[in-house]
Order: structure tokens, then C-alpha cells, then sequence
């Protein structure tokens, strides 16, 4: 009765074809995880969306579930580029906690390097997420991340988990959140003040969903200098086709962009995410800025005008979460004024199967 049998889930056709049961089985499971990490399930995939992340043509996503007496308890999700970085899958863990304690995540993460070695894929990456107050534990089993600031506790169950799997910690970031919408007083005097730091060297513009013409390569160029080893792909058609996609599943971009007056081009942008099937949570993406422009509240002016356009476009959104890397002061301090509070954080833990070698 106890016995824990690992398989690979069949993807259904819709959510209500062959197999969708099983397959909304494990999306509730990981919404459940969530739930008890959170408080909330802000962050849980629904069907709709974990459907659609199930052929993104771009990556390929794997379920494993993991089944305790007959019934799905835990599921890894495995992400694998198909484009750039194909040595490497992101997996994703979730078990119920009810269902802790029989070695399933284990089970689920020896059976999900097993199938990503069988694809050539030698990077494992996986996350780990903590509330505010496991991370601020610290003490003295604290594991220092490998770039950047930031370390996790020994004493958190996930951290002990991936770091016993031989994992490194990679990376910390900051998960923060902020109510809904910015008080109108308080982004009047954020965007003025940022104005008259600027003294009319930048305007802003604004759209939602398609980026204008006169825009698309300013954008793609600021994307690329994000990833400059990996951003050889990303051009003007694949920035139109991902537009495409994304209005595909229902889900809105919104950004601001600022444009330096002097050469006519974008110098920087920001951008939100409504998603398709609930429009009271919404996600903080992007913010690039060419470096010769930071240091100058750019980058808090083009947040606090995406925020406005959010309450103009979308009143229902009610909070906005955003990821960022412990170390990354100025846009942790950029979010501080506009209000956003600490909610936890997540640990990026890597593993390369071809060093080990």
C-alpha cells in the first residue's frame, strides 16, 4: 500500500480529453505545495496554464508524477530549452506534505536526472522556495551561494534536500510583493521627483501586448545585452512570435519604455505580466536599463509609469510579485519605494552530471 511508483504523465489534449484527471491531479498538487509554502496559491500554475506550458514550442516540459497507493502525491516538472542552453533542465519538485517522509522527492529527482541524462542534458537545475522566515534563520550551517550574496539554512527542509542530492547553491533571490494599486499621491511624487533628476533627457512611452514598429529592434538589442551569450536568437521575428504566443494563452504584457531624446533610442524598459485565467495576480518581469543610463531614477520612473498603466487597464490586479538576486541593491531599493515588501525567497541549486565525470 505504501509502495511509491514514479512515471512519466501523459499530457492530455485538452483538460477535459483522456488522462486530463491525472493531469489536474498533479497541477492541484503543486498548487497545494504552494499553499502551504505561501499562505496563498498566487503562485500556482492553473490547468489552463500548465497546459499551455506543456507546449511552449520553445521548451520542452516533462511531468513525472509520483504515485502512493495509486494516488498522486508528487510530480517533478522538467523544463528543457529547446533553442539556447540544450545542456541544461530546470526540474521542479512538489510533494504534499502529507505525503512527506516516504523518500518521494528522492524518487522523483533520481527518476528526473535519469531522464534528462537520457536527452544529453548535463545541468540539472533545481529550486527551492522559503518563506521570509526560514530564510532569515540563518546560523551556522548557512550554505553561501556561489555567485552573488545570499546563503540558505542546513535546518530548512528543502535545503538540506538538494544540497544532500549534491547540489550547489547557485544563486539567491529576493521574492517580494506589493499591494495593488500604487497610491496615486505616492507615485506622483516617485515619477516627479525621478523627472526632475532626469532634467528632460528621457521620455516614456507605453503599450500593451504588441510593441510598436518604431521600438521592436531597441528592444531586442536591450534584451540581447542581457544575455549576450545567449540572445543570438532573439530578433525582431522571434519577438512578434512570442507576443503571438503569449496572447495565445490569454496572458497581457504591459510595458514602459524610456527613450533617450538626444539619439531617438530606447535606453530601457520594463515590463508586466497579466496572466490569462486570473487577472488579480500579476508578475513583475523584466526591467533592463543600458548601463551609461543608470543611476539616474530611469529605472523608477518607467516602474512607477507600467504601474499606473496596470490601474489603468487592469483595476482587478490586486498584487504584483517580482523575483530579484540578493544582490542587486539599486532595483531591490527601486521596489522599496514603490512599496514592495519581502515575502520569502528561492534558491537556484545546480548540478553538472559532466563534471562529475
Amino acid at each position: 500500500m505504501n509502495d511509491v511508483q514514479i512515471e512519466q504523465l501523459r499530457v492530455p489534449e485538452t483538460l477535459d480529453g483522456d488522462g486530463a484527471a491525472d493531469f489536474l491531479r498533479a497541477v492541484d498538487v503543486s498548487r497545494q505545495v504552494r499553499l502551504n509554502t505561501w499562505g496563498n496559491d498566487d503562485l500556482a500554475y492553473t490547468g489552463a496554464e500548465m497546459l499551455a506550458l506543456c507546449h511552449d514550442p520553445y521548451e520542452w516540459y516533462v511531468m513525472l508524477v509520483a504515485r502512493l497507493g495509486g494516488e498522486i502525491v508528487g510530480r517533478a516538472g522538467v523544463a528543457m530549452p529547446l533553442d539556447d542552453d540544450t545542456e541544461l533542465a530546470h526540474v521542479t519538485l512538489d510533494v504534499l506534505p502529507s505525503a512527506q517522509g516516504h523518500g518521494i522527492g528522492r524518487k522523483l529527482l533520481e527518476a528526473a536526472e535519469t531522464f534528462v541524462q537520457g536527452e544529453n542534458r548535463h545541468i540539472v537545475v533545481v529550486e527551492t522556495n522559503h518563506s521570509a522566515a526560514d530564510a532569515a534563520a540563518g546560523g551556522e550551517d548557512a550554505v553561501p551561494a556561489a555567485n552573488g550574496a545570499g546563503s540558505l539554512p542546513l535546518s530548512s527542509r528543502e535545503a538540506r534536500f538538494a544540497f544532500s542530492a549534491g547540489y550547489q547553491l547557485e544563486q539567491v533571490e529576493q521574492f517580494s510583493s506589493c499591494a495593488l494599486p500604487l497610491n496615486p499621491v505616492r507615485a506622483q511624487e516617485l515619477s516627479d521627483g525621478a523627472k526632475a533628476a532626469q532634467a528632460g533627457k528621457y521620455d516614456v512611452h507605453g503599450w500593451t501586448d504588441h510593441c510598436p514598429d518604431r521600438w521592436a529592434a531597441d528592444v531586442v538589442r536591450l534584451e540581447r545585452g542581457q544575455d549576450p551569450e545567449g540572445g543570438n536568437t532573439w530578433d525582431v521575428a522571434r519577438l512578434r512570435e512570442s507576443e503571438e504566443l503569449s496572447l495565445q494563452t490569454g496572458r497581457h504584457t504591459l510595458v514602459s519604455a524610456a527613450e533617450c531624446v538626444a539619439t531617438g533610442s530606447l535606453v530601457g524598459f520594463t515590463s508586466i505580466s497579466v496572466l490569462g485565467y486570473r487577472e488579480d495576480v500579476v508578475f513583475q518581469d523584466d526591467t533592463v536599463l543600458a548601463e551609461e543610463h543608470r543611476g539616474q531614477e530611469l529605472g523608477l520612473r518607467i516602474k512607477v509609469a507600467n504601474m499606473e498603466r496596470l490601474a489603468r487597464e487592469f483595476p482587478q490586479s490586486r498584487t504584483v510579485y517580482t523575483w530579484n538576486a540578493a544582490d542587486n541593491a539599486y532595483m531591490l531599493a527601486v521596489n522599496a519605494k514603490l512599496g514592495f515588501a519581502a515575502a520569502g525567497i528561492t534558491g537556484q541549486w545546480q548540478k553538472d552530471f559532466a563534471a562529475a565525470l
